[in-house]
This record gives C-alpha cells, sequence and structure tokens, in this order.
C-alpha cells in the first residue's frame, strides 16, 4: 500500500487463491485505518496477472468504485522496493507483488 498523497491512493493487493471476499475487505479497511485513510481515498486497486481471475480482487474494485490494473511478474520484477521477497520470488517469479503493483498503479515506479 503506497502512503496518502492528496487523498488519492493505490493498493497493491496479494491474496491465497479463494480468499473471500469479506476477509479482503475487512483486511484493506483495517490497513487504511492504520495509516488515517478512508475507502473513499482509494482510486485504484493492483496486483499481478496470476490473479486476475480472482473473484474478491474484481468484487472490491467494483464495491469501492475503482479501477483493478493487473502486471505480469516480468513487469513487477523491474520496479525496486523497499521489501522483497524470496517467498513471494518463489511462488510468482518476482520478488514483489503487493508493493510494486501499488508503485504501478500509482505511477511512480522507476
Amino acid at each position: 500500500m503506497t502512503q496518502p498523497t492528496a487523498s488519492a491512493l493505490a493498493l497493491g493487493l496479494g491474496c491465497d487463491r479463494g480468499t473471500a471476499f469479506a476477509t479482503l475487505q475487512e483486511a484493506v479497511s483495517q490497513a487504511l485505518h492504520q495509516i488515517g485513510a478512508q475507502v473513499g481515498d482509494v482510486v485504484a486497486l493492483a496486483s499481478i496477472d496470476l490473479k486476475a481471475d480472482e473473484p474478491c480482487l474484481h468484487a472490491l474494485a467494483q464495491q469501492w468504485g475503482c479501477t483493478i490494473h493487473f502486471y505480469p511478474a516480468a513487469v513487477l520484477a523491474s520496479v525496486p522496493v523497499p521489501n522483497p521477497s524470496a517467498t513471494v520470488l518463489r511462488y510468482t517469479g518476482t520478488p514483489s507483488v503487493s508493493e510494486a503493483a501499488a508503485l504501478l498503479a500509482a505511477g511512480t515506479a522507476g
């Protein structure tokens, strides 16, 4: 998740296969609360293209009225992030999904 700037947030999301919508919604709502943001501040959601068929991600974008972007692993891997993960790399082919996707969706990657 990127830090709030001008009340417009791009959220990078990752989830297990079949994550319940209520679970995702609650986790994201809690994260927004922790940084003093609100659902209305979210303008974009983003993830890896491996998750493009996850119903919970599409449902969240639809409910919140924001766009959703999915990026290939190679594109995500090209984004420098402060918290790369060897585990994420092993399973997805990129050391970052959420951070890199958020930066790309926010237009701040690079």
